[in-house]
């Protein structure tokens, strides 16, 4: 894993990724479509107009959730990996992000809920993804709901 992942570091991250590559791709899936985060022009670019949370997990309030993030590894990214590495270093990076979210969440009074288990192949094909690209982990972020630990 990279340490020099500062976004004070000329286009770095706050995140730390294998060999400073930037393998997670960061994806939001809302009601309107879903989205993929362009972190060089710190805007969201519209990958399918169609709606997907209900594909990003297994419980029920993934598909009424506000926003439901997806971490894909891209494994293209990582020529510099061997390839026994790949898995585990992507997770270790999208760790390191889910991570930032629920600190931003717990600041700003929201609820956040990550999922590891979800159907991967269902989920790549509903987000147009190439053979390179692995949904790995998801994110649900919302108002806390009043007796359940599941952001709505």
């Amino acid at each position: 894993m990279s340490s020099t992942s500062s976004r004070s570091q000329g286009g770095g991250r706050t995140a730390p990724s294998p060999h400073g590559a930037a393998v997670i791709d960061v994806y939001a899936a809302l009601p309107a479509g879903l989205y993929r985060y362009d972190p060089v022009h710190h805007c969201l670019a519209l990958k399918r107009a169609a709606d997907v949370r209900s594909m990003t997990g297994y419980q029920d309030f993934v598909g009424m959730a506000p926003l439901d993030l997806v971490y894909v590894a891209n494994h293209g990214r990582m020529q510099d990996v061997p390839p026994k590495l790949h898995e585990t270093f992507a997770a270790a990076a999208a760790g390191a992000m889910v991570q930032n979210v629920y600190l931003y969440c717990a600041s700003a009074g929201l609820g956040a809920v990550v999922r590891g288990w979800l159907n991967r192949r269902q989920l790549a094909e509903h987000m147009s993804l190439n053979e390179d690209e692995e949904p790995i982990l998801s994110q649900t972020v919302g108002r806390p709901a009043p007796h359940d630990s599941a952001p709505v």
